[in-house]
């Protein structure tokens, strides 16, 4: 009896050392500094005159963070508006890099009330719409008197892009074009047609119980969306790979996660992340909701690019379309990524790139074109007369997501 006695208490010894231990190792991860690793070359040594740094500074008098990263800083600026509300992105930047600053100046701005800009004092009554608008032509400002270019890139993504179409018809000296990935027109319309679309690819799977879910959480143009399909979407869109990436089938390890790993932010902010999330769906999401941009934007000044994913079930690609052809403007074209969903630059990195580095090169000498033609009107006519418009997208291409439905690869529920 006596060994036995020893035996349990050595069992019990050791499973409480591997409890210390699994806590310390929790601790420790979730513990970060609050800091950016310096850019490294291929053979992990830091990049002679790169900027890798993370910083506050004040907009309409509140501080809000950034992070700017970029292998050389006299590369064009591009700032990056996260989507949500809320939702900071620059977890996505290390969890699937993609290069990005080895060809621009990136700057992963937390806008008000999100992540490193998330404040308890923050006034509710000054997270409107119109402020962030005005937040993101402040911050433009701000980056262009830094790094002395008169016009950077704008790139918004899903919420950002809701965000971004406004700043760019609203700003458009600030910038040399526009690019709206997963560009958000009108959500609830979205995501009655995205909940629809998803009942049939669950039916056609004989996945009964995720069906019956679905049809008990309505979501409608008169009533909105209600709080049981606010609590769906996002697992039920993941599932069917037309989530925040096509192969990403878990909110909880393909987000929560990563954010929680991530080293560039303290214990606090991360916490404060989370906070600053729902704070700023609480205040806007049902204005996002129910606005419909296609009614609002009808013409911008500078190019104008879509980046949008086949398999987007969170903002369904019809809707881009439809704005897309409606919008008047300089240069645009209409990008579908074939194995992508709501993050194709994510997902299809390189030719993401090539794209950006093409568009910013471009969207410079359109531009150039515009001085020459204030200054030279006849010329600047004759040359702009080739500007050239992408429509190799056609509709037939963009309303894939109807066929791609029954035939994707079944999920257990």
């Amino acid at each position: 009896m006596p060994r036995a006695g020893n035996v349990r208490l050595m069992g019990w010894a050791i499973l409480l050392l591997l409890a210390l231990v699994a806590t310390g190792a929790i601790f420790s991860w979730l513990r970060n500094p609050g800091t950016v690793p310096p850019l490294r070359d291929a053979a992990e040594d830091p990049i002679p005159g790169g900027i890798s740094e993370r910083f506050t500074v004040e907009i309409d008098g509140v501080p809000q963070g950034m992070i700017i990263q970029s292998v050389n800083p006299s590369n064009r600026v591009l700032l990056f508006l996260h989507g949500g509300p809320g939702m900071p992105e620059f977890f996505l930047q290390t969890s699937r890099p993609k290069g990005l600053e080895q060809d621009f100046t990136v700057v992963w701005w937390d806008q008000r009330g999100a992540g490193m800009s998330w404040s308890p004092d923050l006034d509710p009554a000054d997270l409107t719409i119109d402020r962030l608008i005005l937040d993101t032509i402040e911050v433009a400002d701000y980056l262009r008197d830094r790094f002395g270019q008169d016009r950077i890139l704008l790139l918004g993504h899903s919420w950002g892009s809701f965000l971004g179409l406004q700043v760019a018809a609203r700003a458009p000296d600030r910038f040399t074009a526009y690019v709206g990935m997963a560009q958000v027109v009108h959500q609830l319309r979205s995501e009655t047609t995205a909940r629809e679309a998803m009942i049939a690819a669950y039916r056609d799977r004989g996945h009964s119980r995720m069906v019956q879910r679905l049809e008990a959480a309505p979501v409608s143009i008169e009533d909105g969306m209600s709080e049981a399909y606010l609590r769906l979407r996002d697992d039920a869109t993941h599932r069917l790979g037309g989530g925040t990436t096509h192969d990403m089938t878990s909110v909880f390890t393909g987000v929560f996660l990563p954010v929680m790993g991530l080293p560039v932010y303290t214990f606090r902010e991360k916490i404060g992340l989370w906070r600053g999330k729902a704070w700023s769906r609480a205040i806007l999401w049902d204005k996002i909701l129910r606005t419909d941009l296609s009614g609002q934007v009808r013409r911008l000044e500078i190019p104008v690019h879509f980046f949008i994913g086949v398999y987007d079930l969170t903002a369904m690609p019809a809707m881009s379309r439809e704005l897309f052809d409606r919008l008047d403007a300089p240069e645009k074209h209409y990008h579908v990524f074939d194995n992508s969903a709501h993050s194709p630059l994510f997902e299809e990195p390189e030719r993401a790139r090539k794209i950006l580095r093409d568009l910013a090169a471009e969207a410079i000498h359109m531009v150039f074109l515009r001085d020459v033609e204030i200054r030279h009107p006849v010329l600047g006519r004759e040359d702009r007369s080739r500007t050239r418009r992408d429509e190799r997208c056609t509709e037939d291409r963009v309303g894939r997501w109807i066929r791609w439905l029954p035939t994707m690869r079944p999920q257990a529920p």
